[in-house]
């Protein structure tokens, strides 16, 4: 049974009690690209083709043009509200590195992102930079996507992309990803990429169905695994996580990250990267 989070509903806001969550940690940690925090320091951002801002206030976290059946039917998942972070964090502490982790990082959530978004925005992460990154996703948004209103646009299908061709991606400037691109929406489009199965399988299974695609090896893959399909236990390794593992477990990583392989990551990504 769900827990209630709601503190309070006004029109178009929710205010919502979430035990460990920090929207700049979570939104900025490099696990999606389509969040921005504005000058009053509110964050902005579309998911399932749905525009949200969120705010951090003292009361919890003020979810801003919403509703409550959209807090319920999609916010409540991509922020994986249902989990027990609290509990997670503490199971973590066993391990003296993700013990600091947590505690220095405190408040990263998992963001449980659309599986197409998240196959797509990582193979556009291939050897790119945060900022460029974010740029390409935001001009493939604005070419194929469904204009939301004022300046917000939806993520394009699978299906739009693949008819518009390697050509027709060229306004935004992908490089030598474009053909990656156009082959995971062609494959996702006709079902060769069954993401069903995927969801259904377990890593392995669902890593050796996305490396059907040109261009996508085991790191996009299993970040596609994390953030797009929710299987936490999923570990991309990038140049960060790899010193880490050389440094710090070169055994493996501790038991108590087991079944959790990818959260832990996050915590130990972010503290490396930004505090360590």
């Amino acid at each position: 049974m769900k827990t209630s989070l709601i503190l309070s509903e006004e029109k178009s806001m929710i205010i919502a009690d979430i035990p460990c969550f920090d929207l700049a940690r979570t939104l900025d940690c490099g696990q999606a690209f389509r969040w921005e925090q504005r000058e009053n320091g509110d964050w902005h951002g579309v998911a399932f083709s749905k525009p949200l801002t969120l705010r951090q206030t003292e009361n919890g976290i003020a979810f801003i043009g919403t509703d409550k059946a959209d807090f319920e039917n999609i916010w409540r998942r991509y922020f994986d509200l249902d989990r027990d972070y609290d509990a997670l964090c503490r199971r973590f502490s066993s391990d003296s590195s993700l013990k600091r982790a947590v505690e220095e990082c405190n408040g990263i959530r998992l963001l449980r992102q659309e599986p197409w978004e998240a196959l797509c925005s990582f193979i556009i992460s291939q050897n790119n930079n945060i900022p460029r990154i974010k740029g390409i996703i935001d001009r493939l948004c604005r070419l194929l996507g469904e204009n939301l209103g004022g300046d917000d646009f939806a993520f394009p299908s699978a299906k739009t992309v693949a008819e518009a061709g390697v050509d027709g991606l060229a306004p935004i400037r992908a490089g030598f990803r474009a053909k990656y691109i156009i082959d995971a929406a062609q494959k996702v489009a006709n079902g060769e990429i069954d993401f069903d199965k995927i969801y259904a399988s377990g890593l392995d299974e669902g890593r050796d169905e996305l490396i059907k695609i040109k261009g996508v090896g085991e790191k996009v893959a299993q970040c596609t695994l994390l953030y797009g399909f929710g299987k936490v236990d999923a570990f991309p390794v990038d140049v960060w996580v790899k010193r880490i593992m050389q440094e710090l477990y070169p055994d493996g990583l501790p038991e108590c990250a087991n079944g959790a392989r990818g959260i832990a990551q996050q915590y130990l990504f972010h503290w490396r990267r930004t505090v360590e």
